[in-house]
């Protein structure tokens, strides 16, 4: 399509709204407002490739991006609506003229009693990088204003959580679209808790887009996405829909959802019991003062079935032993390399050891990937003392075979 059509024939181009679900209420929050084009026959062209073409004259672009947004707000006011409007915007365009065309023209509608709390700009990742400082002034002067400041497509570049930091959204966007239906790494995984931990930390909430199938709606779930939007849940539709249009559909995948994290959790208890039995058949057979090196060599034994490293540390993090390793013929033996070593680096080490002491308990990791091994696996860490702990390290091949533990 030609840009001088869509332009020439601005009374074809119509606004479409895609429902955002909020994951406390399973309602429609407010809706990502998209340009569309209809043509000859009624057919409908979508215009997003319209205001990201750097070929085309930033002029057209905030000429229909303005259009678009006053056709939006007409009809918000006209009908009295207080739901929220996620408004795509061009970072470029914002730095073109230090957004006054966009500010005015939410000043105009705000004197006509639109709640600027309830507009959110959103901006894509990778288009601030080359506005970063001007950027960074302007956003926090409309976020004083009360407009709500979204970042798009965010943890699929580097130098998203410089962004996040600088700029502190209230909104951070992530696209799913990238994730296979049947293939969600857990490396992705492991990105997105981290945003999730970064977005708390900035008072900034998480909304999963482009969801289209049931595994990516568990996805954003598990990953902490408090909103919700895609295909899987509603289509863009050029008028607004019931705000409990998907509610039944969310519950009964939530409970799917519970119900799978009740099982894994099941099946994670029913491995600490596993070991800690195994374990403790072990240690009553051992001697306290039992040199370390042997202490692990018999564990490693005991729990063959379900372990292939074996090591202990003392509470400041340096091993004391050796390690255990089992071989790929099956058997064991002694590595002393691991001696001395300081393991207080590793991310929870205090934390386990803290909840160790306090529990009197083992304690089972979360998936992670060995650096040795390059597989995933779990650690099972159990106070021997209190100031001496033994680590079990499972393999993936066990995890894979019983049912909750991956």
């Amino acid at each position: 399509m030609d840009p001088l059509d869509v332009m020439l024939n601005l009374e074809h181009v119509i606004p479409y709204y895609q429902p955002v679900i909020s994951a406390d209420t399973q309602r429609v929050i407010g809706y990502e407002v998209s340009a569309s084009f209809f043509g000859k026959n009624n057919e409908h062209n979508s215009l997003n490739w319209f205001f990201v073409d750097s070929q085309i004259p930033a002029d057209f672009q905030l000429e229909l991006s303005s259009y678009i947004l006053n056709k939006v707000l007409d009809t918000y006011l006209e009908q009295h609506e207080t739901f929220v409007l996620f408004i795509n915007y061009n970072a470029k365009l914002l730095h073109e003229n230090n957004g006054e065309v966009l500010l005015s023209n939410l000043e105009t509608y705000a004197d006509k009693g639109l709640d600027l709390s309830n507009i959110v700009i959103q901006l894509k990742d990778e288009d601030i990088v080359d506005e970063m400082d001007s950027l960074h002034a302007l956003l926090k002067y409309m976020k004083a204003m009360g407009i709500q400041i979204a970042i798009d497509h965010v943890g699929q570049r580097n130098g998203s959580l410089e962004q996040l930091v600088t700029l502190k959204p209230n909104l951070v966007g992530i696209d799913t679209g990238f994730l296979k239906d049947d293939d969600l790494p857990h490396l992705y995984s492991y990105v997105h808790h981290s945003l999730s931990m970064l977005a708390r930390k900035i008072g900034a909430t998480l909304l999963f887009k482009g969801i289209s199938t049931y595994n990516q709606l568990n996805y954003a779930w598990r990953n902490g996405g408090r909103y919700y939007q895609g295909t899987y849940l509603k289509q863009a539709e050029p008028d607004y829909v019931e705000p409990d249009c998907c509610k039944e559909k969310i519950e009964r995948d939530f409970q799917l959802f519970v119900n799978y994290e009740r099982k894994k959790m099941q099946a994670q208890l029913g491995l600490i019991s596993l070991i800690h039995h195994q374990f403790i058949t072990t240690l009553h057979a051992l001697s306290p003062d039992d040199p370390y090196d042997k202490i692990i060599d018999s564990v490693g034994h005991a729990c063959d079935d379900f372990v292939f490293r074996v090591y202990i540390t003392n509470e400041e993090g340096i091993q004391l032993s050796s390690n255990a390793e089992k071989n790929q013929d099956g058997t064991w033996e002694l590595n002393p390399a691991g001696k001395q070593k300081n393991w207080s680096w590793r991310p929870y080490f205090f934390e386990n050891i803290i909840r160790m002491n306090l529990e009197k308990k083992g304690i089972l990791s979360d998936l992670y990937t060995d650096i040795h091994r390059n597989e995933q696996i779990r650690t099972f860490s159990y106070p021997l003392t209190d100031d001496r702990y033994i680590f079990l390290d499972i393999p993936y091949d066990y995890l894979f075979e019983q049912e909750g533990l991956l």
